[in-house]
């Protein structure tokens, strides 16, 4: 596993230097320069922690709650008190974690941000099945929020039982949101389970677009090596038929693939809070990804408010980019939205993509991974499959190891992958 990945380091980078995360970093950041800038603001809290989840995330009580969303605010003015002038970005997403359990604060988050960032695309709010109730959605939609993304996991009561969670209620769920709008609302569902058959996650998708949903997404099950999950990888060939039979029948519906394991019922029904150029991460375990650097802060809840309060940035890694490696990295998760374009890569960098990597365009063309036209490279099912083989080995190789590491320790020296 680590050699494929080391090796196609190596070969993308041009170079056999692995990425390096060290312990320094910036006393501001440098995103005044960033163009297509997004904001994602962590909010940790559960009711109750899934076994099966590698986010961060700590059990939820309403004194350490308020702590943490205190501290929350006094980074963004660390942050954005530094900037000379207010910054227009795309859209600001809040994960966790269930945000909802913070819901009554969630305004004056979007508020102290609201003093430095002009957000341009709306705002977007992870939710449990149990906080989707008329109070909830209310007080999210008077904070200024527009989108949801909501995490049902599968509809099915069996997998619902290995997931160790409660089947949420299809005709509540329809109820509620019809009651308080949203202009995108998404369910998450988890791909490639133990058993799972083509018909279950049919029955999954025509059920949420019954009840409220206007986008979908389908995630792979990836076994952390730090979560207790019990759960079994499902076979590649048979992940595979899989994955191209479901994308099959979203097409055959009329959605939109808007990414790798995305569908929407219109073009401009998005929910995402990774494809994005650069962004500014806000909480503990937030990343943030700037032209020339990419940080994350503290994991541990406790420690990032001491930072915090001490006046202090809570980051925990800082990775300064090689420019092949910049580059890497831009491609991989522009590739997750499916296409990218020649000219988006060329404004990014100032050289054309096909000089940096036309071998490599060429073999996956030849390779049926991308199809070609008007300067826009495109995935087919085949090169969509492909990338999610890959990136199973990247989360593995890279994430595995840096958020294992990061639970272990709350401000590490130094960390290379």
């Amino acid at each position: 596993m680590n050699m494929i990945t080391d090796l196609v380091r190596m070969w993308l980078t041009r170079s056999v230097k692995p990425f390096v995360f060290t312990g320094e970093f910036d006393s501001r950041l440098p995103y005044e320069e960033c163009e297509q800038l997004g904001l994602y603001v962590h909010i940790p809290f559960c009711r109750n922690v899934c076994n099966f989840c590698p986010y961060c995330k700590v059990e939820y009580s309403k004194e350490r709650c308020d702590r943490y969303i205190d501290a929350l605010i006094q980074e963004i003015h660390l942050v954005g008190g530094r900037g000379e002038e207010k910054k227009r970005v795309t859209s600001l997403y809040f994960g966790g974690g269930t945000p909802a359990l913070a819901a009554g604060r969630l305004k004056e988050i979007i508020d102290a941000l609201g003093r430095y960032y002009d957000i341009t695309e709306g705002i977007g709010v992870e939710l449990h099945p149990s906080d989707v109730v008329l109070p909830v959605l209310r007080t999210l939609r008077d904070a200024g929020v527009t989108k949801l993304s909501i995490g049902i996991q599968s509809f099915q009561g069996r997998h619902q039982a290995v997931l160790g969670r409660e089947a949420a209620d299809p005709a509540a769920l329809a109820a509620a949101l019809a009651a308080v709008p949203f202009e995108t609302v998404s369910m998450d569902f988890i791909f490639a389970l133990p058993g799972q058959t083509l018909d279950e996650l049919k029955a999954d998708i025509d059920t949420a677009f019954a009840n409220g949903a206007n986008h979908i997404a389908l995630y792979p099950f990836i076994d952390f090596t730090f979560t207790d999950s019990l759960v079994s990888a499902m076979p590649k060939k048979e992940k595979r038929r899989l994955m191209d039979a479901v994308t099959a029948y979203c097409q055959e519906l009329g959605c939109v693939r808007n990414s790798i394991w995305t569908f929407a019922q219109g073009e401009s029904v998005r929910y995402s809070s990774m494809t994005r150029e650069t962004f500014l991460g806000f909480g503990c375990s937030a990343a943030t990804l700037l032209r020339e650097q990419f940080k994350v802060n503290t994991f541990s809840m406790e420690e990032y408010c001491r930072r915090v309060e001490a006046n202090s940035l809570p980051t925990a890694l800082t990775l300064r980019f090689s420019l092949r490696q910049r580059m890497v990295y831009y491609l991989f998760w522009a590739a997750y939205g499916i296409q990218v374009a020649e000219a988006d890569f060329e404004r990014f960098f100032g050289v054309p993509l096909r000089k940096m990597y036309g071998v490599e365009l060429w073999a996956a063309r030849r390779l049926g991974f991308v199809t070609y036209q008007n300067g826009v490279y495109e995935m087919t099912p085949r090169g969509a499959f492909y990338y999610h083989y890959f990136e199973s080995f990247y989360t593995l190789a890279y994430i595995d190891k840096m958020w294992g590491m990061l639970r272990e320790n709350a401000f590490p020296q130094r960390m290379a992958l």
